[in-house]
This record gives C-alpha cells, sequence and structure tokens, in this order.
C-alpha cells in the first residue's frame, strides 16, 4: 500500500510540473496566424455557420421591424438597425467562405 501511495504522490508532483510547459507550448502555437483555410472548415462554415447566421439576419430583421416604433421614439434608429441587420448581413455575405 505504500508503494502505491507513493507512486501516487510522484505521479501528482510530475504532473503539476509538467502542466505549465504544456500550457506555453499551447500558447505559443495559438499566436501563429492561420494563412491557409482547409476544406474542413470551409464545409463547416458552408453546413452549420452560414445557415445559422441567415437565420439570424431573418431573426434581427424581424426585431428590427417589431422594434422600429420604440427605436424611433428613442431616437436610435440607425444604431438598431446596425445591430440588428447591417452587421449579421456583412457577416453572411461579405464574409469569406472559412475565415471566422
Amino acid at each position: 500500500m505504500s508503494g502505491r501511495k507513493n507512486m501516487m504522490i510522484l505521479l501528482c508532483i510530475v504532473s503539476l510540473i509538467i502542466m505549465p510547459l504544456g500550457a506555453s507550448a499551447l500558447a505559443n502555437n495559438s499566436m501563429k496566424p492561420v494563412t491557409e483555410i482547409g476544406a474542413d472548415t470551409m464545409f463547416a462554415d458552408l453546413v452549420a455557420v452560414r445557415p445559422l447566421q441567415l437565420a439570424s439576419l431573418l431573426l434581427g430583421t424581424a426585431t428590427f421591424i417589431v422594434s422600429l416604433p420604440f427605436s424611433a421614439l428613442g431616437d436610435n434608429v440607425n444604431q438598431a438597425y446596425e445591430m440588428m441587420m447591417a452587421e449579421p448581413a456583412r457577416l453572411f455575405f461579405k464574409r469569406p467562405l472559412g475565415g471566422f
């Protein structure tokens, strides 16, 4: 029992020593800019992200129309338009495929 306990303590100590080294290696790797977009990223964008952005655009448009009288009273129609319609439209239509 004592040998097993010593082994677990040693394993914990080694893990705690090695863990920061792995985190710094991951941090350095993520700092490199991605220059090439793969086919898998483009496919995921086309199948999953674009339909969600279209739904966001449609929901934002409907919300903008419903909230238009209140936005006009608050004198922030341009701000509401930008946030609910223009930004989702830009993301849906002008963003390159696979470029997040």
